[in-house]
């Protein structure tokens, strides 16, 4: 493993992050205390609870959820594709990088991101009294998985994509609609069977239930479906972002 130069290459990616602080850091924590503040402390204080947790720890999770994937997926999207258009891959091509270390490179940059962005919003959810960790060791465990889930997609987008209207078609028309779609602000028992049983097969369903439970102990899901599902999507699309990189598509043809 060349240590020093995956070193370099995370140095230098936060070091990216730092440069635009207000765009990375603080416009993330500042939606997500909107959300908190609207859909926890205005309507949550209307709506009774769940299993007796208020609604704004319910919500909580789901939003911190909201706010990893978005940080995770641009920063690798981003970091990609502007090193596609300016040359600059060529200097990791002939690096002596392993394709596993591009990918931990990559990967582990988005995954501090989102780690930062998760550890900021903690501290906005305390001021509102939304924090509850029954489990950390597993809070950090699917944060960290779900950024990684988010950041390879980013990396297979910033691949494909030509311009960078195309960098945010994923994120527009399936992230988005998808994450709203999982149960991030309400109780799948809020809805009718058909409408439910959808929600299961939408796997955003399962990130947000994990999160959920870390922090607040209470699930909807079955954990060990979510833990395959998340597990599955981090070796499945490990393993094609290695593939794509060895075959050098869109990098060397």
């Amino acid at each position: 493993m060349n240590w020093i130069g995956l070193y370099t290459m995370l140095r230098r990616e936060i070091q990216r992050t730092f440069r635009v602080v207000i765009q990375t850091l603080v416009a993330p924590v500042i939606s997500a205390a909107l959300y908190i503040f609207i859909f926890g402390s205005v309507i949550g204080t209307r709506i009774d609870d769940f299993s007796g947790v208020p609604y704004i720890s319910f919500v909580f999770p789901g939003v911190l959820m909201l706010s990893i994937i978005n940080a995770s997926f641009a920063s690798a999207s981003s970091s990609l594709y502007f090193m596609r258009f300016t040359r600059g891959i060529e200097e990791i091509l002939i690096a002596p990088f392993s394709y596993v270390e591009m990918l931990v490179g990559f990967v582990g940059s988005a995954v501090t991101r989102a780690l930062l962005v998760a550890f900021l919003i903690l501290g906005v959810g305390m001021l509102f009294g939304a924090i509850t960790l029954v489990h950390p060791l597993w809070f950090v465990f699917y944060i960290a998985a779900i950024a990684a889930i988010f950041a390879m997609l980013g990396i297979i987008i910033a691949l494909w994509a030509e311009s960078f209207e195309q960098l945010q078609v994923l994120n527009t028309f399936v992230i988005t609609p998808l994450t709203y779609l999982g149960g991030i602000f309400y109780s799948i028992t809020f809805l009718p069977p058909l409408a439910a049983s959808l929600t299961r097969a939408n796997p955003f369903f399962y990130f947000a239930d994990g999160v959920r439970s870390s922090m607040i102990g209470y699930t909807e899901a079955d954990s060990t479906i979510g833990l395959v599902v998340i597990i599955g999507l981090v070796v499945f699309l490990g393993g094609l972002v290695i593939h794509l990189f060895r075959s050098g598509w869109k990098i060397r043809t």
